[in-house]
């Protein structure tokens, strides 16, 4: 059996698949982070004595998929909108609590490993080798697998394309520095750039269909601005990595231009006479990052 347990800010999630990747028990709990590191513990203990009693037997190991990753050189959790995981032993504290191995990976990577060996990548390109999965949503992040594998990195930091430099018109981000991808191209950025445009606070949902409508000229500036900077921004990974497959989740992946402009304005930026790597879709929405944590 594969266990896994996805850490989110507000829910945690629980699966255990089969060998065929058939889900045998799946359950949530409340996150309940506000309570602190010792009850967030506590509930991935609960959880897991729930799946326990459902399927009859106990893991042996157990994947993990967190927001922010385990830093290898000091073992402590980083860079967590969970606040309450910072430069916390989160990963010792929580093998200590289940009293079996534990493999952690940042929620990006259980997004990208879920869909290549899952999802989307799995069904239209299974001789991928090399994919990079993209998080836009209330944050930008990503996840690197290669050959099945996640690579996390040195520093634990691999794939983490949202804290790269894109433009300072993004202003400061909570990283420390300014200018960053995230600050651009997650949804709460888009809607605050329309915001300091018009003046009118509006969800990423209504400004797109402003756009599509054509009644909008702040939507339309708003969303050209997403292309152009999504399409530099992921040429940079491109650039360095040249994944063979490229798929895009969380809540901004839903928005079509992506998919059409967005590729064309990546080509003008790829250091290559061409263009051919495929962006795609995901298959398992909300799925992915407790899936991708079972296959850790």
């Amino acid at each position: 059996m594969l266990w896994g347990i996805d850490l989110g800010g507000t829910k945690i999630e629980g699966v255990v698949l089969n060998e065929s990747h058939k889900v045998l028990a799946r359950e949530r709990v409340p996150t309940e982070a506000a309570k602190g590191l010792e009850h967030i513990v506590g509930q991935i203990t609960k959880l897991l004595d729930i799946l326990v009693e459902q399927v009859g037997e106990r893991p042996t190991q157990i994947g993990i998929g967190t927001p922010g990753s385990v830093d290898p050189q000091t073992g402590l959790l980083k860079n967590s909108n969970t606040l309450a995981l910072n430069n916390q032993p989160f990963a010792q504290l929580l093998q200590e609590a289940l009293n079996i191995p534990i493999n952690i990976a940042n929620d990006a990577n259980c997004f990208a490993l879920a869909e290549a060996e899952m999802g989307a990548v799995h069904e239209q390109y299974p001789e991928a080798k090399v994919i990079f999965g993209v998080i836009m949503g209330t944050g930008t992040g990503g996840g690197i697998v290669i050959n099945g594998k996640v690579l996390n990195g040195r520093q634990g930091i691999g794939g983490e394309w949202g804290h790269t430099f894109l433009d300072l018109s993004g202003g400061d981000c909570y990283c420390g520095d300014k200018g960053c991808a995230e600050r651009i191209l997650a949804g709460p950025s888009l809607e605050r750039y329309y915001f300091e445009q018009s003046g009118t606070k509006r969800s990423l949902k209504d400004i797109y269909a402003d756009y599509k409508a054509g009644t909008d000229p702040v939507a339309q500036k708003t969303i050209d601005r997403l292309i152009h900077f999504f399409g530099l921004g992921l040429s940079n990974v491109v650039n360095v990595l040249d994944p063979d497959v490229i798929v895009i989740g969380g809540g901004v992946s839903n928005l079509d231009v992506l998919y059409n402009e967005g590729v064309d304005s990546l080509k003008k930026h790829v250091f290559n006479p061409s263009f051919n790597t495929p962006i795609i879709k995901p298959k398992l929405g909300d799925s992915a990052g407790v899936f991708g944590a079972a296959l850790l």
